[in-house]
């Protein structure tokens, strides 16, 4: 049995530990689209610019706010956590190709990369979903509850 193995065998059957780092990881990749929705909040006529220089017209600017703070505080809370992945990960490769596509320059290389890998992070959200610490409702749109197991 390797060290991974083992290691990866003593911490699954933890509910606690994958429900806290499901959670961890949904801030983490949210964090960078909610603070970037604010930053173009505040300084929204660079912003606007910078938009056009990829091509996309001034007026989606408050588009993509919308989507970056609701997005990432969807993530946050654990709503439609799928759909927003999916949402994101597109949003990511997208955004590399019309923003961060001279790889002969060095920091766009990295930005490039950055976005690519980001993507990479909400596909797996979108095939593992949100875990259990999440906002869920149920078919009658009743608000669920934590399990038991995880929430006791």
């Amino acid at each position: 049995m390797t060290t991974l193995t083992s290691i990866e065998q003593n911490i699954t059957p933890y509910p606690h530990f994958t429900a806290v780092t499901a959670l961890l990881g949904r801030i983490g990749l949210a964090a960078i689209f909610f603070i970037s929705g604010i930053n173009k909040i505040q300084f929204y006529e660079g912003n606007a610019q910078f938009l056009a220089s990829g091509g996309l017209p001034e007026w989606m600017l408050p588009f993509v706010i919308i989507f970056e703070i609701g997005g990432a505080t969807a993530l946050i809370i654990g709503f439609k956590v799928r759909a927003a992945a999916l949402a994101f990960a597109a949003f990511s490769i997208v955004t590399a190709l019309l923003y961060h596509n001279n790889l002969a320059d060095q920091i766009q290389f990295i930005l490039f990369f950055k976005n690519m890998a980001t993507a990479g992070g909400f596909l797996i959200l979108v095939s593992h979903g949100a875990g259990p610490l999440r906002l869920s409702f149920s078919k009658n749109n009743r608000l669920e509850k934590c399990p038991p197991q995880i929430c006791a």
